[in-house]
């Protein structure tokens, strides 16, 4: 009776050991996989989600290990391992128009490589800076501050314009009669883009309407973050060439009718005023602006983990002492640096995160 009732707690205990062993030793890698992450993170922007994808199917093989290792019968262990099978199945079936549809866009975004946080970009209707770049969506800030939240799956079906970091052109329509050659109009607009800035101007003849002409001036601006007061210039630009031309602008029934005296609609020249003011982009894409500027340190910060492995392989492969030390004291330096870079990319992240939303 004695040796049944020790055989029957040896029995009891390995039932209970393995299914014990096997939850903690799953802790502990998880812990190191998430410590693994958290360093790698400091080199690469996909680490998040390397480390979200690999923490579900690490967790999804744990869950399957633990139910074979329990003291339980073969056949049940066929159900809960089925059941798992149905529930995993149904849940993809049920999300893949949805969170997975956006996982696997947001992937394929990222492999693609087309726009980056701070470009301009214009898909279907909206318009804006890349403000911030999740796994499963994009946010962009718009001409009137406001933050639009994208889905993936959203850029993927429909076509997204990037704007050339380069440069963009630019243009605007303007209507004039048929009284004034467009051989003197098309000089004129060139004039009045390279005033504006732009660079190789030139000008379309849109269409030849019942009473109007209408052109459409274009130009080259380089600087893309500026692209919005650039347009504004040019509107600004064509309408002093023009008046200063002699040119009237003015609508088609306001010239067949000339209800008024035969007097010029061109406003008198008056002393311009320089323009202190600050560019409205600072104001509309400020969440944007500063998102590009943590992803330059981003880039500088892994630039400098870089040069800090270079340099620890240096050192160990230094024979002579006192190189080994200035090496040495380089390399405390920059790790000092490093991790100060780090605290400041983690503070920044949460500031710009917490940005237009409820702290």
């Amino acid at each position: 009776m004695w040796d049944k009732f020790l055989n029957s707690i040896t029995n009891n205990w390995q039932g209970i050991a393995w299914p014990a062993l096997t939850l903690i030793l799953g802790y502990f890698i998880y812990q190191l996989l998430q410590r693994y992450f958290l360093h790698k993170e400091k080199a690469s922007n996909n680490a998040v989600l390397q480390r979200q994808i690999t923490s579900f199917i690490f967790i999804l093989f744990l869950v399957i290990t633990f139910v074979l290792v329990l003291p339980i019968k073969d056949s049940m262990q066929s159900q809960i391992i089925g059941l798992i099978g149905i529930l995993l199945s149904a849940s993809i079936a049920l999300s893949s128009t949805t969170f997975l549809g956006n996982l696997m866009a947001g992937i394929w975004l990222r492999s693609v490589k087309n726009f980056r946080v701070g470009d301009f970009v214009e898909i279907k209707d909206h318009f804006g800076r890349v403000s911030a770049r999740g796994l499963l969506h994009i946010e962009i800030q718009n001409r009137e501050r406001d933050l639009i939240t994208l889905p993936n799956m959203f850029l993927v079906a429909n076509p997204v314009t990037v704007m050339h970091n380069d440069g963009t052109i630019i243009s605007i329509e303007v209507s004039l009669g048929y009284d004034v050659d467009h051989s003197i109009i098309e000089p004129i607009l060139c004039q009045a883009a390279l005033k504006a800035g732009l660079d190789n101007p030139y000008v379309y003849i849109e269409s030849l309407g019942d009473f109007s002409i209408v052109y459409k001036v274009h130009g080259l601006a380089k600087e893309i973050n500026t692209m919005l007061s650039a347009r504004s210039r040019l509107n600004s630009c064509v309408l002093d060439a023009l008046h200063e031309a002699n040119v009237e602008i003015v609508s088609p029934s306001f010239m067949n009718q000339r209800q008024v005296s035969e007097q010029m609609f061109i406003p008198t020249e008056r002393i311009r005023k320089t323009n202190s003011k600050i560019n409205p982009e600072d104001v509309i894409f400020d969440k944007a602006e500063k998102a590009e500027k943590l992803d330059d340190h981003r880039k500088a910060h892994r630039d400098l983990l870089a040069e800090i492995s270079k340099l620890k392989s240096a050192i160990k492969d230094e024979s002579d002492t006192a190189n080994k030390d200035q090496l040495t004291a380089r390399l405390d330096k920059l790790i000092a640096r490093e991790e100060k870079t780090h605290r400041y990319l983690k503070a920044k992240e949460q500031e710009i995160n917490l940005e237009g939303k409820d702290k």
